[in-house]
């Protein structure tokens, strides 16, 4: 392999990394909203961590982040 076929590996890896964090933030953002949607309207804890595929700590932390 060349180096200029390596950097243009390197680049394109990097812009789906890229691509993949600002889809991740996204659906974290997403996911955060929606529990708490779910939590204001009485939904327990227990019921959405295992809707969200979370443990009851994961839902409390990530109810605890700023967006």
């Amino acid at each position: 392999m060349s180096g200029e076929k390596a950097i243009r590996g390197i680049r394109q890896a990097a812009e789906r990394r890229a691509q993949a964090a600002d889809l991740r933030k996204a659906a974290t953002e997403d996911l955060r909203r929606y529990c708490l949607e779910a939590q204001k309207a009485g939904v327990s804890i227990s019921r959405i961590a295992s809707e969200a595929g979370l443990s009851r700590q994961g839902v409390y932390d990530l109810l605890a982040e700023r967006p």
